[in-house]
Parts: C-alpha cells; sequence; structure tokens
C-alpha cells in the first residue's frame, strides 16, 4: 500500500483530473466566444437578474398597507432612480437595499 509508485500514480492521476477540470471551461467556451445567441443572452441577463430580484423582493409585500408597501416603493424608486442617474447596476441595487432595510429597521423601532 505504500509503495513509492503506487503513490506517485495517485498523485500523476490527481494532477492530471485536476488540471482537465480546470481547463474544461476554458475549452468548452472558446468556440461560444463568437455566438450570436451568446451575446444575446449577455445584454439581456442584467435585465432579467434585475426583473426576478425584484419579484423575488416584492413577493410579501400588501401593496394596501402602506408600513409593508411603502419601505419597498422607496427602495424600489430609489433603485430606479439611482439605475437611470448613474447606470450602475451595483450601486443601485446596494442603495436599494441599504434604503429599505434604514427604513424597515426605523419603523420596526
Amino acid at each position: 500500500m505504500s509503495d513509492p509508485v503506487y503513490i506517485l500514480s495517485g498523485i500523476v492521476v490527481s494532477a492530471a483530473v485536476t488540471w482537465l477540470l480546470r481547463a474544461a471551461p476554458f475549452a468548452m467556451l472558446a468556440p461560444l466566444r463568437h455566438s450570436a445567441l451568446l451575446a444575446h443572452v449577455g445584454e439581456r441577463m442584467p435585465v432579467g437578474a434585475m426583473v426576478i430580484l425584484t419579484v423575488y423582493a416584492l413577493r410579501d409585500t400588501d401593496p394596501t398597507v402602506l408600513v409593508s408597501a411603502g419601505p419597498a416603493a422607496l427602495a424600489l424608486a430609489i433603485t430606479v432612480g439611482l439605475h437611470l442617474w448613474r447606470g450602475s447596476m451595483t450601486l443601485s441595487i446596494f442603495a436599494g437595499t441599504a434604503a429599505y432595510v434604514l427604513v424597515t429597521s426605523f419603523i420596526a423601532a
């Protein structure tokens, strides 16, 4: 079991598998770099992600209750306004989230 050839062959096989698994995504993506479908998905994905996040975040919001809908509406307005003004998805998401957390914290206190 502790034969040096056995141990060395295990190390070589492990290294080969690791190298192949790390190289496989790059080899698979190389033909897709000039794909029109991939370019289309890359352009539309940020909007899709924002829609999914918005629906998920607002799923439990009751629009008839101000305590529930107020913070969500304010955070949504801040997020959309910042995104239209600055064009930065990261800034708008973080600012909208921070506004929502602050307003709901003040309401709960």
